[in-house]
């Protein structure tokens, strides 16, 4: 990226009318109609606030979509995340682009600068939604997409939320596309992580997740150290050629050293063994064990490490300089804000040393 490029500006215009409705009641899921202006194009759009706790920040976060034209740079939606609570804009970001260099499955995103009805609302951060359009613009096979929408989604027949057994496979996830014969295969798939014997894991798991690309995300949430990912901040996609099951990550703005309140989480605060149950059956087996410590291994060398993210961190930081100090929102922060990149290079510095000396326990 260059750090000399222009953070797009979007022009969005609610009608006063449907802006007191949407300020009325902020969990109302009912979208309303608004304008966009992108590049001078004008898009008719539907818009809702998103997010579940974020909804009650002042700095609030979108969701478009697209209405006339029905999409725009083949997207049917996009959401826009205030980041509020993370005073360096950066880590949302700055996650799910280590997340496609280490080579999983991650949305796009692209900082913007949002006005709405001639007011500045600060910048923003653009995300892809993760479809039926984001599978055909990377040329992927047809499938089914899962949100993990709460705790529940722990790949465990006992409830995170209510701690007693689930009232259905599927609880803790909303499918956002695929037939409703896919439903099927997502119980199935959570039957099978519980009930296959430890004998048998290793030879029969294969048949329902790629491990290979399983490993890859869990390495990207141990490094990244969400606490919440294992659980939540996920979206499973059942590759239609394959029929094996892949995580894509979503929400990553409590990570590289903050908590989802933006106070410090010591570098320690979550073990390279994760949890959840899948994690834990298929780090059981000692073949994935050790190609899972390989992988911590090879991206210590080669990605989390000061020297290639820290170029990274700067071109970020760099890029949305001039703008935040036209952020309503954080313009009284711009000591902190250009503070937090050497605080995340100081937490790479001090996880990676955690990590690297946690990898004995993966022999």
């Amino acid at each position: 990226m260059n750090s000399d490029k222009k953070v797009p500006v979007y022009q969005l215009y609610i009608p006063p009318v449907h802006l007191m409705e949407l300020r009325r009641d902020i969990w109302c899921n009912d979208p309303l109609p608004a304008k966009l202006t992108i590049n001078r194009k004008k898009l008719e759009i539907d818009i809702v606030y998103r997010g579940s706790h974020i909804r009650g920040f002042r700095k609030k976060s979108y969701n478009v979509v697209f209405y006339k034209p029905n999409t725009f740079n083949h997207a049917k939606e996009v959401h826009l995340n205030a980041e509020y609570k993370d005073i360096s804009l950066l880590r949302n970001k700055l996650s799910l682009d280590f997340f496609a260099d280490i080579g999983t499955l991650s949305p796009n995103s692209q900082f913007v600068f949002l006005n709405m009805n001639g007011k500045d609302e600060g910048i923003y951060l653009e995300l892809e939604s993760v479809d039926e359009y984001y599978l055909k613009k990377r040329g992927l096979p047809k499938g089914s997409i899962f949100y993990a929408v709460d705790g529940d989604a722990n790949f465990s027949l006992m409830s995170d939320l209510d701690k007693g057994i689930k009232k259905s496979f599927e609880v803790g996830y909303q499918k956002k596309c695929g037939t409703e014969k896919e439903e099927l295969y997502l119980q199935e798939l959570i039957l099978q992580i519980n009930t296959i014997s430890r004998v048998d894991f290793e030879k029969e798991i294969v048949k329902y997740v790629d491990v290979e690309k399983y490993l890859r995300w869990l390495a990207g949430v141990i490094f990244t150290q969400n606490y919440d990912g294992f659980v939540h901040n996920y979206a499973l996609y059942r590759n239609g050629d394959t029929g094996l099951f892949e995580m894509i990550p979503w929400d990553y703005d409590a990570t590289w050293g903050r908590d989802v309140n933006g106070k410090v989480m010591e570098e320690d605060y979550v073990g390279i063994g994760g949890f959840n149950t899948l994690t834990a059956r298929i780090l059981d087996v000692r073949g994935f064990r050790v190609r899972y410590q390989e992988l911590l291994k090879e991206i210590l060398n080669n990605h989390f490490n000061v020297a290639y993210m820290k170029p990274i961190i700067q071109e970020m930081h760099d890029q949305i300089r001039p703008y935040v100090s036209k952020d309503p929102y954080i313009k009284g922060n711009m000591e902190k804000f250009d503070d937090e990149p050497e605080f995340i290079l100081k937490f790479i510095e001090a996880r990676a040393k955690y990590i690297n000396g946690q990898l004995y326990k993966l022999d």
